[in-house]
């Protein structure tokens, strides 16, 4: 059930990406599907029954791997650093144009 939910979200982001013509509604749905994809992997991950890997004296537990994680942390970072390019752009683009929509802008820098 929730795979279907994080999937609807991943999909919703992808089809925005598509459909939307407004530039900064892309980078919202960018950012949804972002949160789509970051989201399953989390869910793929969280198991019941695995322990966060602490040496103890009991070595029989099955132990939770950190690189997943680590992962995922990156994947925000580099995520979110990825918007804020995109959203410069975006910036240095509405200075020369009163509109953000794809159409308008591709009217106005077609030769």
């Amino acid at each position: 059930m929730l795979e279907s939910f994080v999937l609807a979200t991943l999909l919703l982001g992808f089809f925005g990406i598509l459909f939307k013509k407004n530039l900064i509604m892309k980078v919202i749905a960018m950012d949804v599907m972002t949160t789509g994809v970051i989201a399953y992997f989390v869910v793929i991950a969280a198991r019941d029954g695995l322990f966060t890997p602490i040496l103890t004296s009991e070595q029989t537990r099955a132990y939770a791997d950190p690189v997943p994680q680590a992962v995922i942390l990156t994947a925000i970072v580099i995520g979110f650093s990825i918007q804020a390019l995109i959203l410069v752009g975006v910036m240095k683009l509405s200075k020369d144009n009163p509109t953000l929509e794809i159409s308008e802008i591709e009217r106005n820098n077609t030769p």
